[in-house]
């Protein structure tokens, strides 16, 4: 199985973005060190509980601070952005850091739809029903070449690498699978957003999977809500602020992760702590051995080699000890540095 990181950068109640995104940094070595394959930084925008508004700084960052992991981005959120601008950025880390690089492309805002529409601003602003031909032409830049008849064709995109970011779509339905199919390139389904349809969509998509230049057979992953802890019973316990957390992002609320002790007092509903049930369903929780047990089930489930984990919990200490029991569980190999 191969273990990678998903890092979402979450600032907990009590801290600040700079704790957060410092926190990203440590975290990164220490999954180099324990074997994780890929370091994934996410985007979201307006929101006080997660820092990381450009993973394209934050892929730069890490990348820095390690030397052997593939770090990219889990993902960029295409629609917002011109897609010869994201190619040149990611040219540049590539450059930077050759065979290293991957470009997760995400078709969801990130945000809010007032946000979406401040990040999109101008006259070239398109609508997300343009999102394959962004993906199409992202792709072309980054080294597949434009049609000729393409009013961008004669565009020569710097710098030039000699090597290619590995191109990921991602998403938590069937319409980012089928673009990927089409175009060639690897997916991963977000199991954390939902747990409905996705072995099903993962299906479509190895059946619809056309070669390309960028990836010649199916390439699937899939990002997993993972907490582990020494005990079934501390990973319940710390599961609860994060289970606060996002009760309170589905009612609007986009604060910061709250503490287990302010999640132990909080006074539920019957409603909301059957919104928490289903919530969990989606979730992996328990001492090594459970989770382990639960993580290769999903993946034969979908079919696939590797899982993109994501972790948030109130406290660094027991986020970082989660990934770390992941790995001596999965007897990942630790990375020379």
């Amino acid at each position: 199985m191969i273990l990678s990181v998903l890092d979402q950068s979450p600032v907990r109640a009590g801290g600040t973005a700079a704790d957060a995104l410092n926190e990203t940094v440590v975290l990164a070595q220490a999954a180099e060190r324990w074997g994780y394959h890929r370091y994934w930084l996410a985007e979201h925008h307006a929101t006080e509980g997660l820092a990381g508004a450009a993973p394209e700084i934050m892929v730069a960052r890490v990348a820095a601070a390690t030397s052997t992991m593939r770090v990219g981005s889990g993902g960029v959120m295409l629609s917002h952005y011109s897609p010869l601008k994201v190619a040149e950025q990611f040219r540049v880390l590539e450059t930077l850091y050759p065979g290293r690089i991957d470009l997760g492309i995400g078709r969801a805002p990130g945000s809010d739809q007032i946000t979406a529409r401040a990040l999109q601003a101008g006259p070239g602003a398109v609508g997300v029903e343009y999102f394959p031909s962004q993906v199409q032409d992202l792709l072309g830049y980054l080294g597949g070449g434009l049609p000729a008849d393409h009013p961008f064709a004669r565009i020569r995109v710097t710098p030039e690498p000699a090597t290619r970011p590995e191109v990921w779509l991602l998403g938590s339905s069937d319409q980012s699978a089928l673009v990927a199919a089409y175009l060639g390139c690897a997916f991963s389904f977000a199991h954390f957003i939902t747990d409905q349809g996705g072995v099903e969509v993962m299906a479509a998509y190895r059946d619809r999977f056309r070669p390309s230049a960028h990836l010649t057979a199916p390439l699937g992953s899939i990002g997993l809500f993972v907490l582990c802890a020494d005990t079934e019973a501390e990973a319940q316990r710390l599961t609860q602020s994060r289970d606060l957390w996002r009760l309170r992002l589905d009612q609007g609320y986009l604060g910061a992760v709250p503490s287990i002790v302010e999640a132990e007092t909080y006074e539920y509903t019957r409603e909301e702590r059957l919104r928490i049930a289903m919530n969990r369903r989606r979730m992996v929780i328990g001492a090594p051995e459970q989770v382990k047990q639960r993580m290769i089930e999903l993946a034969e489930h979908y079919g696939v080699g590797e899982i993109v984990a994501v972790t948030i919990c109130h406290e660094f200490a027991p986020r970082l000890r989660s990934y770390e029991l992941l790995a001596q569980v999965f007897e990942l190999t630790p990375r020379a540095t």
